[in-house]
């Protein structure tokens, strides 16, 4: 097709062509120039794009089905990318985020796979290879190294990985964490077809840079498009009647809006979808073929047009109504919605779980924690409110984690609905009683996993449970919090997974008789600590009897295996009396001593997730 603007200068030819995931990738290459900037996408955008996928490959799949059905299921517009063909070479304008993470996807489930055949597809859009040498679709030479590793399933080690390469590697991470549960097993090769056969993006190529960079900016300067936020304000504006309400309730809008805005992006949009959710929604689409998205659904992708469809459930009649919704309920659930994000990005004495759950990704906690929340409470009950709420999905998410369970937003979306609709509006102590009674049904605790260990993909979430731990022995022991120190994972000032046991079945063999035998058990948590990476470099590979004079002087969780922990130190005693936890020292590490390792942290983790916590007034922060 051919272009051209009269407000910019003319264009030459250029090419606009939709493309499945398989047609853009499948033995193409692209490129992005120096100036081009860093990959910047954050989890909030992996998890969205994985949500978006999974939710519209589930409106056709049904098991059961035969592969071939999937040629009829719906399609997904993933948007457009911009190019520049440079002598046949096609450098990206605009598009490389989402390229990025569509090839980081395609990597993980290449390695989720069992087909033989179906993964040759895959690694098609990933990578071809000439004279024995690996080179991706994506094409950037800083980033090889790493997206080789990730695609050989290998460590990859920089001591001063680029932002790109960090975000790549967490990003990666993150995939992981958000992929459904549900579409693990037998729906797994399902989705993969319809991934690439059914997703499509709009490939726009120009043949220079002025061109392609010309189409980027009169495609994002061209007019202003009302967000649904702004939608929401006309509509709600335009019915008050009164013109001093309606500027009252504009300066209202305005201020609460730009407030939210002022956390980042969307947060304005994710608000809203917040409140409405939490006070309003009363319905969710059923997980099968052909059900119709419900208020929760609708509310997370036209609010605007949801709340201008329900009058009625929200009482919109008259001028006053509309005054109402902006100066009271928008303005209490946005300022209470940015109290807890802010709680999310810093570690806030008193709400402490709800940073604990935004570490996990679990975006479904605010709606969650706002559907108690009453305008006519006290600041000190809402706090109230928060605490436990956010307490009881500190717990859930640990429980589940210890059980090997899925806690990605597709998975927990529907009991996160339960949830939220039947708490709506209950006073603290009615809030009390329902989660408790909810945690008390639970069939899953932590004693019916005594073997959980290290697994997969899984060491984000250990690596989180551990430095809850450690820091938990230690406040508990009278010194201060390192929490965030030590959730951080690798780099020069972050901690890492260390395993008691050094990586040696034949130093083990009176004791097992096949080294994968060994392996399962030198993966289960009790063999686990968080150290700093030099501490593994310098003694990781040591026999256990050389490596304890080491671990006292490390933190109090790897100390404890030491009996110099046990003297001179009151506090800790103190602690280990009052909660009566197994501690002791071990001056050799067979296989009965991570037992009663695996038991003690078992126990450590009952006590730190346990439910009484809801009955404390302060909500029972860890």
């Amino acid at each position: 097709m051919h272009v051209m603007t009269t407000e910019r200068r003319p264009l030459r030819e250029i090419d606009g062509k939709g493309k499945t995931v398989r047609e853009l990738l499948a033995g193409r290459k692209y490129s992005i120039d120096y100036y081009q900037r860093e990959y910047k996408w954050l989890t909030k955008q992996v998890a969205e794009l994985i949500d978006d996928l999974s939710t519209k490959f589930l409106e056709s799949y049904e098991s059961g089905h035969e592969r071939s059905a999937v040629a009829e299921y719906g399609h997904y517009f993933l948007g457009s990318i911009i190019v520049s063909d440079k002598d046949g070479e096609k450098f990206i304008i605009d598009g490389q985020q989402r390229l990025t993470t569509i090839t980081l996807l395609l990597i993980y489930l290449q390695h989720q796979l069992q087909d033989t055949e179906q993964r040759g597809q895959l690694a098609e859009l990933i990578f071809s290879q000439k004279f024995g040498k690996r080179s991706f679709n994506l094409d950037i030479p800083e980033r090889t190294s790493c997206m080789d590793a990730l695609y050989s399933g290998k460590e990859f080690v920089s001591n001063d990985p680029t932002e790109s390469v960090a975000n790549i590697l967490a990003r990666y991470s993150d995939i992981d964490e958000s992929f459904p549960e549900e579409l693990r097993d037998v729906a797994l090769p399902y989705f993969v077809d319809w991934l690439i056969e059914s997703v499509h993006l709009v490939e726009i190529t120009a043949y220079s840079d002025g061109d392609a960079y010309t189409i980027f900016e009169t495609m994002n300067d061209r007019g202003l498009s009302l967000t649904p936020a702004d939608m929401l304000k006309g509509y709600l504006l335009a019915s008050i009647t009164d013109e001093d309400d309606r500027v009252r309730a504009g300066k209202v809008w305005k201020e609460r809006i730009s407030a939210l805005m002022d956390l980042g992006k969307d947060e304005d949009a994710d608000g809203i979808k917040s409140w409405l959710r939490s006070q309003y929604a009363d319905t969710i689409r059923e997980r099968k073929r052909g059900a119709a998205p419900e208020d929760f659904d609708l509310i997370g992708t036209e609010f605007h047009r949801w709340v201008r469809d329900h009058e009625d459930r929200l009482s919109l009649e008259k001028n006053s109504d509309f005054v109402r919704f902006i100066d009271t309920d928008f303005a209490f659930y946005s300022h209470w919605y940015g109290q807890l994000r802010k709680a999310a990005d810093t570690l806030t004495l008193g709400l402490e779980c709800i940073y604990f759950n935004a570490e996990h990704n679990f975006t479904l906690q605010y709606p969650v924690l706002l559907s108690p929340l009453r305008a006519q409470d006290s600041e000190e009950t809402l706090l109230q409110k928060i605490r436990i709420g956010a307490s009881f999905l500190d717990i859930l998410i640990h429980r589940r984690i210890w059980n090997w369970h899925a806690i990605d937003y597709s998975t927990m979306q529907y009991a996160m609905f339960i949830i939220m609709r039947d708490i709506r509006g209950k006073t603290a102590d009615e809030l009390v009683e329902h989660l408790s009674s909810r945690l008390d049904a639970d069939s899953e605790t932590f004693v019916n996993n005594e073997s959980f260990r290290l697994h997969g993909m899984n060491g984000r979430q250990i690596h989180r449970l551990l430095a809850r731990m450690t820091d938990f022995i230690e406040t508990r022991s009278g010194m201060p919090s390192h929490y965030v120190e030590y959730a951080k994972r690798g780099g020069k000032e972050g901690l890492e997974i260390e395993h008691i046991w050094a990586d040696h079945a034949d130093r083990h063999e009176d004791e097992f008789t096949h080294p994968s035998e060994f392996a399962e058990y030198r993966n289960r948590v009790g063999d686990l600590l968080l150290l700093p990476k030099s501490f593994n470099a310098s003694y990781g590979d040591l026999p256990y009897e050389e490596k304890l004079v080491h671990y006292d002087s490390q933190n109090l969780l790897a100390r404890s295996l030491n009996p110099n922990a046990y003297d001179h130190n009151p506090g800790f005693l103190r602690f280990i009396e009052n909660s009566g936890l197994p501690f002791r020292s071990h001056t050799q590490f067979r296989k009965a001593d991570l037992d009663a390792r695996q038991e003690l942290y078992r126990q450590l983790a009952e006590h730190i997730w346990n439910p009484e916590r809801l009955r404390q007034e302060d909500g029972g922060n860890a």
